[in-house]
């Protein structure tokens, strides 16, 4: 999955010279967290976070009176608390390797550039959410099972044999790294919904003939 499909494209910005006024006014405005900082030729120069503006606020207990409050805050300029330099990131990149550069650099949104450079999207936290919810296929219910299997050529198709077995419709399947360690992985299914009786005949199959991790229809059932 790549970015380009998923990231926000109208993006709000802000030039050196905008007031920090202005960008804490933007932000209230539009519900976000962070403008990326261009240039004039629409390059990626820094960016400014809603964390950069409260640091850069006054604090509370100040005992200038609202005049002098209010000058000081117009004074103050993206180029002094903005940080220079972010990190970007590219159109083609997938959605997966930006989500892995968030957690390392724990960044909550990252500015998408194109072969030039220039600003054409931006992808947040809440866009990888989004990716993970129409993955996982979660918004048509039905049943999940996670599976300890091995990680070994073939393994998976006496799985798919026996859910064609019991009429059983695949919308999504995952893995990841096992607990057990080793040579297996743990293998999440999404299985369409179907008749109560049938996803328990379905789960009963699959605890006798695999390494059932857990199910879920409404809650967690541990196996």
């Amino acid at each position: 999955m790549l970015i380009r499909d998923w990231m926000t494209t109208e993006v709000v910005t802000a030039t050196p010279e905008t007031s920090m006024l202005k960008v804490s006014k933007m932000m209230k405005e539009y519900g976000i967290r962070r403008v990326p900082v261009v240039d004039a030729q629409n390059r990626v120069i820094g960016i400014v976070s809603d964390r950069d503006v409260k640091d850069a606020s006054p604090s509370k207990a100040t005992t200038l009176d609202m005049h002098e409050l209010y000058y000081l805050l117009s004074e103050i300029r993206v180029r002094d608390i903005m940080t220079p330099d972010p990190v970007t990131v590219e159109v083609r990149d997938t959605v997966e390797r930006v989500a892995l550069l968030m957690q390392e650099r724990a960044i909550g949104g990252l500015p998408v550039v194109d072969d030039e450079g220039s600003l054409v999207g931006i992808i947040t936290d809440h866009d990888v959410f989004k990716v993970l919810v129409q993955i996982t296929g979660v918004r048509h219910g039905g049943l999940q099972v996670a599976l300890d299997v091995e990680d070994l050529p073939g393994v998976m198709r006496p799985i798919f044999d026996l859910l064609r077995e019991y009429d059983a419709s695949l919308i999504s399947m995952l893995s990841s790294d096992s607990k057990r360690g080793g040579n297996w992985r743990e293998v999440f299914l999404r299985i369409r919904p179907m008749e109560r009786a049938a996803e328990n005949r379905l789960v009963e199959a699959l605890h006798e003939r695999f390494e059932l991790l857990y199910w879920v229809r409404e809650k967690v059932h541990e196996v």
